[in-house]
Order: structure tokens, then C-alpha cells, then sequence
């Protein structure tokens, strides 16, 4: 029986390494100098007073993104852009205090017992759809998700 499970172990961290999983993300530093012209242009438009932090490439799905890091008066902010030059995802730091107090209430009852960390406001193609919070519990980090108006959401942005 030993046998037969460390045989099983075996095959699983075999199947895990081998194939990693499909929804998972692909990230990788570039340069300025890679981007493509139309996101270089929707960049240089977008990044005004900003310090640049930093550039990625992302796949997801399949479909190749880039992501330039921003800090926009002392806080973070990210802007996922597609390679036609449009803004598909930003994700901006946001202060508790500033968010309306049912926003606050939901993100204080996601986290239960934990600490909530930063919060980032999630905007896709224009709309305003989760706050996200960096939650610690106990010694463990995790992310919670909120919607617009501070109730849990029906699947992750």
C-alpha cells in the first residue's frame, strides 16, 4: 500500500510540473523599446505626471496584453493594454477611507478576522467592477474581491 501511494505522489507532482495549469497567467518583464507602436502611443497618452515603473507581457487565453506599472501621486496604478493600442483592465490604489461605506462594509466582511492590506479599484473597458483588498489572517495573505457597490461577486475579475 506505501508503495501504491508514493507511487500516486509521484504521478500527481509529475502531472503538476509537466502541465502547468492552462488558465495560468504568462508574465514577463520587457523594455519601453518592445511595446508595439499603438500601446507605446495609448502609453505616452496615459502616463502623464506618472512615474513609470515598468513594463510587462502578459498572455492570458492565448491573447498577448502589455501592462505598464505606474505611480500617479504616491500610489499604484496598472494599465493593461491590448496590442491595438486599447486599455482593456486598470487597476488604481485606492485609500479605505475613500470608498463609499458600503464598499467599505463589504470589504471588511470578506475579510472576517483578517487586516485588509492595499485596496485597488478594477475597471474594465471603461466600468467600474470590483474593488480588490490584499487581506492578511493569521500570518496567511490573500485577495479579496468586492463589487461596485460593496456586495460579494459572483465570479472573480
Amino acid at each position: 500500500m506505501r508503495g501504491l501511494h508514493t507511487f500516486a505522489i509521484a504521478v500527481i507532482a509529475f502531472t503538476l510540473y509537466t502541465f502547468p495549469a492552462t488558465a495560468q497567467e504568462h508574465e514577463k518583464k520587457i523594455n519601453r523599446s518592445d511595446l508595439p507602436p499603438a500601446v507605446e502611443k495609448t502609453v505616452v497618452a496615459n502616463t502623464q505626471g506618472a512615474i513609470i515603473r515598468g513594463f510587462n507581457q502578459e498572455k492570458e487565453n492565448g491573447k498577448t496584453y502589455y501592462e505598464a506599472e505606474l505611480t500617479v501621486n504616491g500610489h499604484t496604478k496598472d494599465i493593461l493594454i491590448d496590442p491595438t493600442g486599447t486599455i482593456v483592465e486598470v487597476e488604481e490604489q485606492v485609500d479605505l477611507a475613500s470608498l463609499p461605506a458600503a464598499v467599505q462594509s463589504g470589504l471588511h466582511a470578506k475579510a472576517g478576522t483578517g487586516k485588509l492590506g492595499k485596496i485597488e479599484s478594477i475597471t474594465k473597458h471603461g466600468k467600474l467592477v470590483a474593488y480588490e483588498a490584499k487581506v492578511t489572517t493569521n500570518g496567511k495573505r490573500s485577495e479579496i474581491q468586492v463589487g461596485p457597490g460593496g456586495k460579494p461577486l459572483d465570479h472573480e475579475e
